[in-house]
């Protein structure tokens, strides 16, 4: 059943991501409009009044024109890639600028041959200047850096002021082109690449919540996981183990056989409840209840088990969540002890040494194959990802005439585990 919470993270979820979506829409559409802006007005008005300079002229800004209105298609067609380009999301095919600048250098020939006719005024010939690289610098400042942009703009505009000269636009024209070419550069600049960098935050922070709900996902699966593990792991030994006793002895018709299911559905209803507190993320080991348990389930498997120090300052003298890290090493180490080995004697012992809290479980019996009985299992590697995140340690290996040891080291000072950050909700797709 879906909760009310969660039907509210992903309404404000969706409602973040659509804002998110207008304003890159909002930005798309306004770059791309304004090509367009400049074309029906400055680009348009200079060439209402060559209607009376001859069909030659007309010609010229008609073609001017109509080459003028293709670059703005393109432009507008460019500037999605473009952006994505600049997000790093896809690489821009440079086969797309061809076009686009064979356009440009044929609308720089007309312009120049229209001044060379005197088809525009002085004013008219500023502002088809400042008409002319403005389609075609508007996905090109999103795909080049700033420098390479500035350099070729600045050749651009020497050329376009040289063939203008050439044809003798006179000084004060000459610097009026250059002002108009500085103006429309620097405009595209200021607009353009500003856009897409704040753009580029923007959905780069927006992944970053989503890579954060994976993991934060992730990390409570790795947490039900590990705790499964070490909650299930003893309970199962100690279910298969009194299961064998009361074959056999129901096997001799002893009616003790019936005393031993009934704590083998003891067991097994209390481990349905600690799943359930698993699921719930409130389960949490408490090391008295796990010495007393460990001490009982040892012995009821015919091994004879020690307690030392269960009472003392390292017992239930310690924090909290000092115990709370112990009492999984010792349900870990229980369970270890009854799966490997043939051991007789355990001893578990509890000790205080510079500042902190020392567990040993140490059993006989151990085998003897050259590698750890506990390698390869998730069990010790959970263990000390606990006593990690408290500053503490874990040890297991031999100890020397058959003796296995598995040794915990807590600070009695152990920095408080910081939760983590609750996360913003995963949609179905993403669970």
């Amino acid at each position: 059943m879906i909760g009310p919470e969660r039907v509210r993270g992903w309404r404000r979820d969706w409602q973040e991501r659509t804002k998110l979506q207008r304003i890159d829409l909002y930005t798309r559409v306004t770059l791309c409009l304004l090509p367009w802006v400049f074309l029906l007005s400055w680009g348009l008005m200079p060439l209402g009044a060559i209607l009376d300079r001859g069909p030659g002229a007309v010609a010229l800004g008609a073609a001017f024109f109509a080459l003028n209105v293709m670059q703005c298609v393109l432009s507008n067609r460019n500037v999605g890639p473009a952006f994505a380009h600049y997000r790093g999301a896809e690489p821009f095919p440079p086969r797309r600028l061809r076009l686009p600048a064979v356009l440009l250098a044929a609308a720089t020939g007309l312009l120049v041959a229209l001044a060379a006719v005197d088809a525009v005024s002085e004013a008219g010939l500023a502002l088809l200047v400042l008409d002319l690289p403005l389609a075609f610098a508007t996905p090109y400042v999103l795909l080049v850096p700033v420098r390479t942009y500035l350099l070729r703009s600045a050749a651009f505009a020497a050329a376009v002021v040289a063939l203008l000269a050439a044809v003798g636009v006179p000084g004060g024209l000459l610097f009026g082109a250059s002002l108009s070419l500085a103006v429309v550069f620097l405009l595209v600049l200021s607009s353009a690449r500003p856009s897409a960098w704040t753009l580029m935050v923007m959905w780069q922070a927006e992944d970053a919540r989503d890579m954060q709900a994976r993991l934060a996902v992730a990390e409570e699966r790795l947490r039900f996981g590990r705790d499964m593990h070490d909650v299930l792991g003893r309970n199962l030994a100690v279910i298969a183990l009194k299961s064998e006793l009361a074959v056999e002895l129901a096997q001799r018709g002893n009616a003790a056989a019936v005393d031993q299911m009934v704590e083998v559905q003891r067991i097994a209803r209390a481990s349905q409840q600690e799943v359930r507190d698993v699921v719930r993320g409130y389960r949490e080991a408490d090391l008295p209840t796990e010495l007393l348990g460990a001490k009982g389930v040892l012995e009821a498997a015919g091994i004879s088990c020690t307690v030392e120090g269960a009472d003392g300052p390292a017992g239930i003298g310690a924090p909290p969540a000092v115990q709370a890290a112990l009492g999984w090493v010792v349900r870990e180490a229980a369970t270890n002890v009854l799966r490997h080995g043939d051991p007789r004697n355990c001893v578990i012992r509890l000790t205080t040494a510079s500042g902190a809290v020392v567990l040993e479980v140490e059993n006989d019996g151990a085998v003897t194959t050259g590698t750890d009985p506990a390698d390869g299992g998730s069990g010790l590697a959970g263990l000390r990802e606990r006593l990690a995140a408290l500053g503490g340690s874990l040890a297991a290996g031999a100890a020397g005439d058959g003796l296995f040891r598995v040794t915990a080291t807590v600070p009695l000072t152990a920095p408080a585990v910081r939760p983590s950050p609750t996360p913003r909700t995963l949609s179905p797709e993403d669970r």
